[in-house]
């Protein structure tokens, strides 16, 4: 009994001992860090899991967010190349019930999307989507006298709620909070949601502004001070500051004060990166749905147009950013719209745009630009889309070259290394300018020697060129080929290639798959339909 009472207890000291030692051994879970908008040296980059990330976005139908429309959804971002669904969540879903909360739409969501490998964009389609108020409740869209409804000049009312209405905005908050609150719950550790769209495409269509008679009073009062500082004008009532544009901007001042509340709160209990999109404005010539291109009937009143985005984003300043939705396939237009939403106070990104394959080249202007990230609309297979039945393969191939190195790319664009070429009708080359390095970039197939290139039928070339150190670069491109020289010289003349390695990065390290030379670079690094990626390094002599 002596000597067995000691060897049992020393026998379960050790068990003890090495069970705490399995313990402390074994892997912690960690909590990812929180998704945030970061600046530097005036360009911006969205930080996710800490490091730049870009958003190869696809949205999905307006009635796609349902448990029974997800599988289909999981197997179209697969097509797409994707790594983010954007996918809305529906007040009246939500809050069919005063107070009443139903989370399976949002929870099969992330739930569904960790299951696929995907982030998230939740959608909040709340007080406004499109510039109506199809989405509130059944108990807000019946109740006239506690939210009401917006008034036309000539007293009758639309289906757009008022934003002066208190008692819209606290309603519309508490579902947001709640919302936001059982995000944090059931994500605030993992962080599967990156971004939050507050509302969709808000506004009035149908009127101006409110015209009830709280409105026209206060309309015809003083203009606000801090609405005065922000445009830079002196006092006075909102005819004689604003002219022609008072209607407008008195209902973009109350709108953006609305929604910056709501973000406000929402933010206060789930802090990653909020944002508004935009129904923009479009040149008469290339409005497909409405034929005026005035606010209320071209588009909705208030939302932060081209003309409006700046004074957005004082007036919200819980809003980090506002994004243009792009449904224009103009090249002019395209880029000044990207050039207008692109501010030292507003990261550029593209929560909306067309899914045809015309559209696809668009997304180089967006790295370019240094995009946050790029989503067409409307990419799930649904059976049913307001822009028709077009096809989307080039998306899919343009997301399919960038998704191996979408890390890669995004750390590339935040420290400016990032430039690309995108074909237009009749311009067969262009130049892109590194300084010590130039490159030429030439459209089309085939390219014959001494023969200038042919261009595309439809003009959807494209290429990247990143610059990785003094000589050497990462290249793709599109139906295109890259011919480096040095300024003022034609390619070969006192430069050369040292090495061209086709690969790929794994877990965010280069690995060469093989070597081009010979017709692989004679004529230019040539890329055709197939995704491929070369590291080239370059030589003078």
């Amino acid at each position: 009994m002596r000597v067995s009472t000691p060897v049992r207890f020393l026998t379960l000291s050790a068990l003890a001992a090495a069970s705490l030692f399995a313990l402390t051994a074994l892997p912690q879970a960690r909590a990812v860090e929180a998704p945030q908008l970061v600046q530097k040296d005036g360009r911006y980059a969205l930080m996710v899991e800490g490091r730049p990330f870009l958003v190869l976005g696809g949205q999905i139908h307006n009635s796609s967010a349902w448990p029974s429309e997800l599988p289909q959804v999981w197997q179209s971002m697969a097509a797409l190349h994707a790594n983010t669904v954007e996918a809305p969540v529906y007040w009246e879903q939500f809050e069919a019930q005063p107070g009443h909360f139903d989370y399976t739409n949002v929870d099969q969501i992330v739930e569904g999307a960790r299951a696929h490998d995907l982030h998230v964009v939740i959608l909040w389609f709340g007080t406004w989507k499109n510039g109506n108020m199809h989405y509130v409740p059944d108990w807000v869209k019946s109740d006239t006298k506690r939210f009401p409804r917006t008034i036309r000049p000539d007293g009758e009312p639309i289906d757009v709620l008022s934003p002066m209405s208190r008692n819209t905005l606290e309603a519309d908050k508490a579902a947001f909070v709640t919302l936001m609150k059982h995000l944090k719950q059931i994500d605030g550790e993992k962080h599967t949601v990156i971004l939050i769209q507050v509302e969709n495409e808000s506004g009035n269509i149908g009127s101006v502004r409110d015209n009830s008679a709280d409105s026209n009073k206060e309309f015809a009062g003083a203009v606000p001070a801090d609405l005065l500082a922000a445009s830079h004008k002196t006092a006075g009532t909102w005819s004689q500051v604003f002219g022609a544009e008072a209607d407008e901007i008195f209902q973009a001042y109350h709108q953006a004060k609305y929604i910056n509340e709501i973000a406000a709160a929402g933010k206060a209990e789930f802090a990653i990166p909020y944002y508004i999109n935009c129904w923009i404005t479009y040149p008469v010539a290339q409005l497909s749905q409405r034929q005026i291109d005035d606010p209320g009937i071209g588009y909705p009143s208030g939302g932060p147009v081209q003309k409006l985005v700046g004074l957005w984003r004082t007036l919200a300043p819980s809003i980090d950013m506002i994004g243009p939705d792009i449904y224009a396939d103009d090249p002019q237009f395209y880029r000044d719209t990207v050039k207008a939403y692109h501010l030292a106070n507003n990261p550029l990104w593209i929560p909306e745009t067309g899914r045809d394959d015309s559209y696809a080249k668009y997304f180089f202007y967006a790295l370019g630009d240094g995009a946050l990230g790029f989503s067409p609309f409307g990419v799930d297979q649904s059976g049913w889309n307001i822009l028709g039945d077009q096809p989307w393969k080039a998306h899919g191939n343009n997301f399919a070259l960038i998704a191996p190195m979408s890390r890669e790319i995004a750390d590339l664009e935040f420290k400016g290394k990032v430039k690309t070429a995108v074909e237009e009708q009749g311009q067969t080359a262009q130049e892109v300018d590194f300084g010590g390095w130039q490159a030429t970039v030439a459209y089309g197939f085939p390219q014959p020697d001494g023969r200038r290139a042919p261009g595309t039928k439809d003009a959807h070339g494209a290429a990247l060129v990143a610059q990785l150190g003094p000589d050497e670069f990462l290249v793709t491109g599109i139906d295109a080929s890259v011919s480096f020289h040095l300024p003022g010289k034609l390619p070969w003349i006192r430069s050369q290639i040292l090495s061209a390695e086709q690969g790929n990065y794994e877990n965010g390290v280069w690995k060469p798959l093989r070597l081009w030379n010979g017709d692989e670079t004679d004529r230019g690094l040539c890329f055709y339909q197939k995704p491929e990626v070369v590291r080239v390094k370059l030589g003078r002599f």
